[in-house]
């Protein structure tokens, strides 16, 4: 298979198009701290490709449902932003050559993002990209988030194909979920190692970098 068989591609943002995950990881590490709560890095791993409520739930389980996570949020942000100002944002290696072969091939594309629209608009401008990535829906504009696949749909929808001629990419197991219930052909790009094999298994296609496309 190459391009031309598909109608459109949809791209994840985080840990796929950016390499944002792990400044996340850090800020919610220092906010926490900063709220009396010592966790591990490893305990920010598994929010990988999870949308807001989902990390709130997870840290109302973790540290009490008494839990300020409100705080935590307002914390959170300044620290990322604080991490980002200083290290920047990296645009992960192959998007940018996959973005310039589907515009020679006039193949539309977008971004289909658990996170919030503001979150994604501020990471792609701090990554310079932000024209590159006109269309991007996101986790608001839907009902259900990923692993369900209604984000899919409606990217699909959006774009005016079926999704079944859409070729999504992804780095996580629960955006792998969400496009293989979707019924879309689904390309693996891990960011998190060891790579789940369960994910691997639902993908189509699992490549090492966008690079390999």
């Amino acid at each position: 298979m190459n391009l031309r068989d598909f109608d459109a591609v949809i791209f994840d943002l985080d840990g796929l198009i950016l390499d944002t995950e792990p400044t996340y990881f850090i800020a919610w590490q220092k906010a926490a701290a900063q709220m009396g709560f010592d966790l591990p890095f490893e305990f920010f791993e598994h929010f990988s490709g999870l949308s807001y409520v989902e990390i709130r739930a997870v840290f109302e389980a973790q540290c009490g449902k008494h839990f300020d996570f409100d705080l935590f949020h307002m914390k959170s942000s300044q620290c990322w932003r604080d991490v980002v100002l200083h290290q920047g944002v990296v645009v992960k290696r192959g998007v940018l050559n996959v973005v310039a072969r589907l515009k020679t091939k006039n193949i539309p594309y977008c971004i289909a993002t658990n996170s919030p629209r503001v979150n994604a608009l501020e990471c792609l401008a701090l990554a310079k990209i932000a024209p590159v990535f006109p269309h991007v829906i996101a986790r608001e504009d839907v009902v259900h988030g990923k692993p369900m696949p209604d984000i899919f749909l409606k990217a699909a929808d959006i774009l005016a194909v079926n999704i079944q001629s859409c070729l999504v990419l992804e780095d996580s197991p629960t955006g792998v979920l969400a496009a293989n219930r979707a019924g879309a052909f689904t390309v693996f790009v891990p960011s998190a190692f060891p790579v789940d094999l369960q994910a691997k298994a639902l993908a189509d296609l699992t490549l090492a970098h966008l690079d390999e496309l």
